[in-house]
């Protein structure tokens, strides 16, 4: 059973670990990374489901070749080609998953590799940014029914609602979008986390961040504006990849989600009623003192009093009032003025 809607019903954040290139060719790693996630506090460890063919051509004229940016020089094939999650290894990392008790999700970039995933039992999808505009394989992959993750990365609002509208036009309505800057890593000055609130009244869906920017301030700051599913790319230290430069650690991870729960908490409300220990504190408020001595009978004079700390005497609210009062018994100095005192 995929978890994620239990979690954003709980208004509780859904924690996706990418995965992506960062086994670094190797199995062990691969699973390794899904133990350590899930030992991380993840919800669920995400894959890609690829070949260098499914996603471009081998050819080398310059249509086909990356300039500037992390993979400057590097030819589409060859990076895609390095980069990928073997078929094969796929199912034994699902099987990971669920040893280890958390979600697995992978994101399909053709409809062979759907059909693959479907054989799998695969219970969600993930679309990647550049593919949103693929309506096509949008539009096939929420035809299997299952919940819809798109991450909306570079897209105008028209393109995220061509996306929304093609898979409602499958029969399916299960949609979480994810604000995202297809950059990596990604400059705050780009990310435009206040898109997530227009994002949710404008689409009437729920909101995540898929996060490619260093640390965990874009995960607080997109959790705080409502988002309730974090991705973010996880690595293991000392394993190269191309994806490793932008990823977190496990460890980073790990304080990521303490730091976005707790960030939770932070800005839960509206709510004015008083803590326990706020209630304690209210003592220390200001209130009206006598600071002379005044005599039963005296009227009160606004030289005899002072709005001071401790709480105990009436609201400073009400100093204009007590003054010209007649005090129905005698006040020392250093006594808070209450209404037994007046007459």
């Amino acid at each position: 059973m995929f978890h994620m809607y239990e979690k954003i019903n709980r208004n509780d954040v859904y924690f996706i670990a990418e995965m992506s290139a960062n086994h670094g060719g190797s199995l062990e790693h691969a699973l390794d990374l899904v133990r350590q996630t899930a030992a991380a506090g993840a919800d669920c460890l995400k894959i890609q489901t690829y070949t260098a063919d499914s996603l471009t051509i081998d050819c080398d004229n310059e249509y086909f070749k990356i300039k500037g940016g992390l993979w400057d020089g590097y030819k589409l094939y060859d990076l895609y080609k390095n980069a990928c999650t073997p078929y094969e290894w796929q199912n034994t990392i699902k099987e990971e998953c669920e040893k280890c008790g958390i979600d697995f999700l992978s994101t399909p970039f053709d409809k062979d590799s759907v059909d693959f995933l479907e054989n799998m039992g695969a219970e969600a999808y993930k679309i990647a940014s550049f593919e949103l505009v693929d309506l096509p394989l949008v539009e096939y992959t929420a035809s299997k029914g299952k919940p819809m993750i798109i991450s909306t990365g570079m897209a105008s609002p028209e393109e995220i609602e061509d996306a929304v509208n093609a898979c409602k036009r499958a029969g399916n309505e299960n949609i979480v979008l994810l604000k995202c800057c297809s950059v990596y890593p990604a400059k705050w000055e780009d990310m435009h986390l206040g898109n997530i609130v227009d994002m949710k009244k404008r689409f009437n869906l729920p909101v995540g961040l898929s996060d490619h920017s260093r640390g965990s301030l874009g995960a607080v700051v997109g959790a705080t504006l409502g988002a309730c599913v974090i991705e973010k790319h996880i690595k293991l230290e000392g394993v190269e990849s191309a994806d490793s430069e932008f990823s977190m650690t496990v460890e980073e991870f790990a304080e990521m989600i303490r730091d976005v729960k707790n960030a939770k908490i932070i800005a839960s409300g509206p709510d004015y009623e008083l803590t326990e220990a706020e209630k304690s504190s209210t003592v220390f408020r200001r209130s009206i003192f006598a600071i002379k001595d005044i005599a039963e009978g005296e009227t009160i004079t606004k030289e005899a009093l002072r709005i001071i700390r401790p709480g105990y005497g009436i609201l400073p609210k009400y100093f204009d009032s007590v003054v010209g009062k007649t005090a129905v018994r005698s006040i020392k100095r250093g006594e808070p003025i209450t209404e037994e005192f007046l007459k």
